[in-house]
């Protein structure tokens, strides 16, 4: 079977389940845990932030990061794709009573001008605008890079309307090994950073949250109260740790793959059209009287796994658990 559902699907890999079962473990919640501690350290260290904590989800991170840089009745400004609307379960509106203003914007790229035009006024009428929150790289657009230059000019408005800027960052190291920049100078436009572990880079479980002291401080407190606080965790934290050091520059792989089915994508008759391929996903259109749903289940009949995400529209993503003899033996099951 050739699993292209999600990059969440991936299993550790014998050489990260070794090290695993040698690492050193402590409560947590007491700040004890040796292997937990170096995660955050290291995260932190890589990013120029001053500190980090590690959550069982990425969910939790962004919530967490959502709750402490909002109060209740605040506006949280975003793209319309992006997950902590579209998949978090409403937790904006129910964790932390916040609304949400969603703008358009080129395969999750929204521009600091439109960003400007939407903060509200100082005018009891209108809830007051706390944050904005971006998605690099964007899922549902496809994987899509957001452009660097245009961070920058979010970061300028952001600063300008004394604005939080968060990032969800759940496969920013696809971002990074595809479209390089100086982590540490990627990180400063944000005031904090959520960072999957457990999609491209292979760890079973956990991402982390960083930013300043004071503000890893207060999500700490708000992990405690989500139910994130953990015990002998270091076991799951080693396998981020492995994850770091052994599965960033791999993910190079994954985008090869992903861009050698695209250009056999495009050639098929029942494909309408194809988003271009920028990392590990792949977001292709089906023509019109073809049913996606049967599609979906047609390809499971042939042995690959996968998803409809909307009207006509498919995605395939490629992680470390998909081989190269597997790609190959896509091809041929998609020109069938």
């Amino acid at each position: 079977m050739i699993d292209l559902r999600s990059d969440t699907v991936t299993k550790p890999t014998a050489s990260m389940l070794a090290f695993m079962q040698k690492a050193q473990v402590g409560d947590d919640v007491f700040g004890e845990d040796p292997s937990i501690n170096a995660l955050e350290e290291k995260s932190a260290q890589l990013f120029g932030k001053e500190a980090g904590i590690f959550c069982p989800s990425g969910t939790m991170t962004n919530q967490i990061a959502i709750n402490v840089h909002t109060q209740p009745g605040d506006e949280v400004i975003c793209h319309r794709l992006s997950h902590i609307y579209n998949y978090e379960g409403g937790g904006i509106a129910k964790n932390s009573g916040a609304s949400v203003r969603l703008l358009e914007g080129n395969r999750g790229n929204i521009l600091a001008d439109e960003i400007k035009k939407n903060i509200n006024p100082d005018d009891v009428h209108h809830p007051i605008t706390r944050l904005v929150a971006l998605e690099d790289t964007c899922n549902k657009a496809g994987g899509a890079i957001l452009d660097f230059e245009e961070i920058k000019k979010v970061r300028s408005i952001c600063h300008e309307g004394n604005l939080n800027l968060h990032l969800d960052g759940a496969r920013l190291f696809n971002r990074l090994v595809a479209s390089p920049i100086d982590y540490k100078v990627y990180a400063d436009q944000f005031d904090s950073i959520s960072l999957c572990l457990s999609k491209g880079l292979g760890a079973p479980v956990g991402s982390l949250l960083l930013g300043t002291h004071e503000f890893i401080s207060k999500a700490r407190r708000i992990r405690k109260v989500f139910g994130g606080g953990m015990r002998q965790a270091g076991i799951i934290a080693a396998g981020g740790l492995f994850a770091l050091e052994n599965h960033v520059e791999r993910l190079a792989e994954d985008h090869k793959h992903a861009t050698s089915v695209e250009s056999v994508l495009k050639e098929l008759p029942h494909v309408e059209s194809v988003n271009p391929v920028e990392t590990n996903i792949i977001v292709f259109h089906l023509r019109s009287g073809i049913d996606p749903d049967e599609y979906v289940l047609d390809l499971a009949n042939r042995g690959v796994l996968c998803f409809s995400i909307g009207a006509q529209a498919i995605r395939f993503v490629f992680h470390l658990d998909v081989k190269d003899e597997q790609v190959e033996e896509l091809i041929k099951k998609l020109k069938a």
